[in-house]
């Protein structure tokens, strides 16, 4: 189910990326991205666009098991020598993906890796990956990252709905050292309203499950802050000991669960 809206969605597609190109201009595509150290600036830009058209190759051909990334037209993007040729890729390849994703419309079947089998997975799926890389693409070039609260929280939520599928366990195993008693982790969003958005992790029972937090719930471990900045911590974007943002509690949970859940 989506949470913003399919049509919302499509239009974040293309918004997200224009801000991401926003944040590169004038940027040494051979510059590496700190939050991705293996990536230049380049090679980040390359793989968002890359990704977005992949989408794009299975939403039109109503896929019913995964595209092989070498049938993906113009999938790799021109090198880093033309970032005025690497831009206009990008924007086509998000304008590409919204296109597909308008056309088809919501809830047509089509393969995903995920339990939602839909065009519904692929249109937020879609919108978290430019989110995040957007935010990689504005620590890279020193600019400010800001981003609508129903988006930081979408794309939150997103992760955590993935994040407690029984699959994601299957590939692995290691999450299931994270389980045990009193294990819970919560996120605190501390600007979205008087008392906050507290999302809370349990890692009480034999996988890991998630839920919304009342007002006075307490947890094993705590990050709160800006919800834009708990999620990019949720994220490894952002450092634990960023200073907008704090870690109450059983700090050696809060280490061991952030190092071992990532995404993205």
């Amino acid at each position: 189910m989506t949470r913003l809206g399919y049509e919302r969605y499509c239009e974040e597609i293309t918004l997200q990326a224009r801000l991401f190109r926003e944040a590169l201009q004038g940027a040494d595509l051979k510059g590496t991205v700190p939050t991705c150290p293996d990536w230049t600036v380049g090679d980040l830009t390359r793989h968002l666009g890359g990704a977005l058209r992949w989408m794009a190759a299975n939403v039109r051909t109503r896929a019913q098991a995964p595209v092989p990334p070498e049938e993906v037209p113009q999938a790799e993007g021109p090198g880093d020598g033309e970032p005025a040729a690497l831009g206009s890729w990008l924007r086509e390849s998000a304008a590409l993906a919204a296109s597909e994703l308008a056309a088809a419309g919501p809830g047509t079947p089509v393969w995903s890796w995920a339990d939602e089998q839909s065009t519904d997975f692929w249109v937020r799926r879609a919108v978290h990956e430019t989110v995040i890389h957007r935010a990689d693409a504005a620590l890279a070039a020193g600019v400010p990252y800001a981003l609508a609260p129903e988006v930081a929280a979408d794309t939150l939520e997103e992760w955590l709905e993935i994040g407690s599928l029984p699959q994601t366990m299957e590939r692995r195993p290691e999450l299931a050292g994270l389980l045990g008693p009193g294990r819970t982790v919560c996120l605190h969003a501390t600007d979205t309203g008087p008392a906050g958005t507290r999302w809370v992790i349990d890692l009480t029972g034999d996988r890991i499950a998630w839920r919304h937090g009342g007002q006075d719930e307490r947890a094993a471990a705590t990050l709160s802050g800006p919800l834009t900045d708990v999620l990019l911590v949720f994220y490894r974007r952002l450092p634990a000991d960023t200073p907008t943002v704090t870690v109450q509690g059983d700090r050696d949970l809060f280490d061991e669960w952030l190092g071992l859940v990532s995404f993205g």
